[in-house]
């Protein structure tokens, strides 16, 4: 009675499981089959965000093993082998209905899982040894196919009309942060963002982005970037705070990404008031942004390694004299220049020390040097590359300077 609203193509899932077994075997993990726990990976591997559990065979065609929503499942998914799922102790007779056995070593999604499931897992399946693939996950998703590249890129159309091309005429010195992220919801909406952001580290949380005005871009933060904010409240440490006004002598910084089709870009748009006569300090400090995101946009091709990248980053800011705000002043400073992006803000690999992988065709990564000035605020820009064999390709836009407004 039912169409689905969108249903991944059958090439779509046998090309991200047959890269995922192939990432398994290079990296040397010696497993029979897969669970996956999470509705994020189950989503990628399937196409529908199922309730239950995920088995991958290293051979064979994988079970979803449904705890909840088989109908919608089967609208939405073209998987075809399908069960009821209880309790992880059914575990050997289902998948003895579709053939299969359970080996001595099973590969887990170890992030998926919470602890107490865990010991219910390993309570009800005994005798096996668990080995973690999370490395291997990260590095199929990393890399976006065809069809994945499609929807980011327009994503970040979508993003920068939003930021660059509408909202400039929508807000002005004089409101307050809160005032400025319900303006941003009415583009984004109005474009077709879909209200639900996801990142996959653990405790990590998003809701619309960061919206600091002045000095509120170096409030102290708990998020995982050089942005700082005040938020809503100190439950609530997103969009903008309600009782902080833009002034016309200091930045705007809105740090917020886009989501269309479970895609997400990143963007950060700066604004300046248009009467202000903007300190030298501030002008060099954006620019010089620009310019690290410019070299490191022209060395996104395959084969260039991460850390190398944010290494020349440093030594541009350190050459210039922005060292200290690189990033983010005090301890809202972050060890990394971007990272990847796509089904998670926050997908691997980082840019940063430590992180030696060469980059592939079609990866997707934000780039976001930012510099932190104290008692003023933050300047610097962020946008989404896709890897090319000749440079990083901006897909969020290309004039990376502050908007007079």
């Amino acid at each position: 009675m039912f169409e689905s609203l969108e249903k991944l193509p059958k090439y779509e899932m046998q090309s991200r499981l047959d890269r995922f077994r192939s990432n398994i075997r290079e990296s040397g993990i010696d497993c029979g089959a897969v669970m996956i726990f999470s509705r994020l990976n189950i989503y990628y591997f399937t196409g529908s965000w199922g309730n239950g559990t995920l088995w991958i065979p290293i051979d064979g065609q994988p079970v979803f093993l449904c705890r909840k929503g088989e109908d919608r499942f089967d609208l939405e998914s073209p998987l075809e082998q399908v069960a009821g799922f209880r309790s992880y102790k059914d575990l050997p007779g289902i998948l003895s209905e579709f053939g299969l056995k359970i080996p001595d070593r099973i590969g887990v999604e170890k992030a998926g899982i919470n602890w107490a499931l865990s010991d219910s897992l390993q309570k009800r399946v005994q005798v096996v040894e668990f080995t973690g693939v999370d490395q291997a996950i990260a590095k199929t998703r990393m890399v976006k196919s065809p069809w994945e590249a499609d929807k980011m890129i327009v994503c970040g159309q979508r993003h920068n009309e939003a930021l660059y091309g509408i909202l400039p005429e929508l807000i002005h010195p004089g409101m307050t942060e809160r005032e400025i992220s319900m303006k941003i919801w009415e583009c984004f909406f109005d474009l077709g963002h879909q209200g639900m952001m996801r990142m996959q580290n653990f405790g990590e949380e998003i809701f619309l982005g960061h919206v600091a005005a002045g000095d509120s871009a170096n409030y102290p933060s708990v998020f995982n970037g050089p942005v700082g904010l005040r938020g809503e409240h100190p439950a609530i440490t997103q969009m903008g705070y309600a009782g902080k006004v833009w002034q016309k002598d200091e930045p705007l910084v809105v740090d917020c990404g886009f989501a269309l089709e479970g895609y997400q870009t990143d963007k950060t748009q700066v604004y300046f008031p248009e009467e202000w006569n903007v300190p030298d300090e501030v002008k060099k400090a954006h620019d010089l942004c620009i310019e690290i995101q410019a070299v490191a946009a022209q060395g996104l091709v395959p084969g260039a390694i991460p850390g190398d990248i944010y290494g020349r980053a440093l030594d541009m800011v350190e050459k210039a004299g922005f060292a200290e705000g690189f990033m983010g002043l005090g301890g809202n400073k972050v060890p990394f220049l971007g990272h990847g992006i796509g089904l998670a803000v926050d997908e691997y690999p980082p840019l940063a020390r430590g992180f030696d992988e060469p980059l592939q065709e079609n990866m997707f990564l934000a780039l976001e040097p930012k510099i932190g000035i104290p008692g003023l605020g933050m300047v610097g820009v962020e946008n989404t590359f896709r890897v090319t064999s000749q440079c990083g390709v901006c897909i969020t836009g290309n004039d990376f300077n502050a908007v007079r407004v």
